[in-house]
């Protein structure tokens, strides 16, 4: 926003709130922000942006990392998403095939996959079924676990590990990602390769992500603000789709799950943590 002039203090306001992963506080929290009265409010996720748009149908929305802005309803289509919502969608019911080729690669014998998903988010139920429409193809069996907090989470785990799944992919969820070091730590326990959406959890230790970049999309975000305020209508402005993938390497989980990153990965990754 800077960039674009905006310097808070000076001439705009920025009002914040956080669910901390508690979804059930949203809509008290989107409340609270259209009680202000803003020009516009931004949302990061699925959760989040149905909550602001049930909150109000006319202060402008601007969504970013959202999985699927149509499956979800919060918008009619990507070219003119109508109505006061516009932003950018990570597109990630598409990216679980890739990362499901992506462990394929890593374990060519894979027979069982995990897939981590938080039922409290709409935006994780296309991208189920995403993985489980491709898994027979690649020769792999899905099991779908299902976890909202530290508890169900651990419990997920234990049912992997009962159900000899040789590795999981967790599902792009502002939730799971706050519940990063717990999931690479259990991985870690149970001796687990886990693919993930978001860098940040290569960078709690999980072995590799695959997906957009999410400060990136946060910082395209701006360009949807700054037009809107200007006089751009939401409704009139396409939902923005990424046009880059990264796929970050975490070397040092690799050593010591035992695990050999193939070449054909490594000469492909954004980045190597060693």
């Amino acid at each position: 926003m800077r960039e674009l002039g905006y310097v808070e203090g000076q001439n705009c306001v920025v009002e914040s709130r956080w669910a901390e992963g508690n979804y059930e506080r949203l809509p008290g929290l989107a409340a609270e922000l259209v009680a202000l009265k803003p020009d516009v409010i931004v949302t990061y996720g699925t959760p989040a942006s149905q909550a602001a748009q049930r909150a109000t149908g006319t202060i402008p929305i601007v969504m970013a990392g959202i999985i699927d802005p149509v499956a979800s309803g919060l918008i009619a289509n990507l070219a003119r998403p109508g109505g006061n919502i516009t932003g950018n969608s990570m597109m990630s019911p598409d990216l679980v095939v890739k990362q499901l080729e992506i462990l394929k690669e890593v374990l060519p014998r894979i027979p069982r996959v995990a897939v981590l998903a938080n039922p409290g988010n709409a935006g994780n139920a296309p991208q189920a079924r995403r993985g489980q429409d491709a898994a027979p193809a690649l020769g792999i069996r899905i099991q779908l676990l299902q976890a909202r907090d530290a508890t169900e989470i651990e419990s997920a785990f234990e049912a992997m590990s009962k159900e000899q799944a040789a590795a999981f992919i967790v599902l792009v969820d502002a939730a799971l990602l706050d519940r990063r070091t717990q999931i690479a730590e259990l991985a870690a326990r149970r001796h687990l390769p886990g693919v993930y959406g978001l860098r940040d959890h290569t960078e709690a230790g999980g072995l590799i992500a695959y997906g957009p970049n999410r400060l990136a999309q946060f910082r395209h975000a701006a360009s949807f603000i700054d037009k809107i305020l200007k006089g751009a209508k939401p409704g009139d402005l396409p939902v923005e789709q990424p046009t880059k993938f990264e796929l970050i390497l975490n070397l040092k989980t690799a050593n010591a799950l035992a695990l050999t990153i193939p070449q054909s990965l490594l000469v492909r990754a954004d980045e190597v943590i060693k």
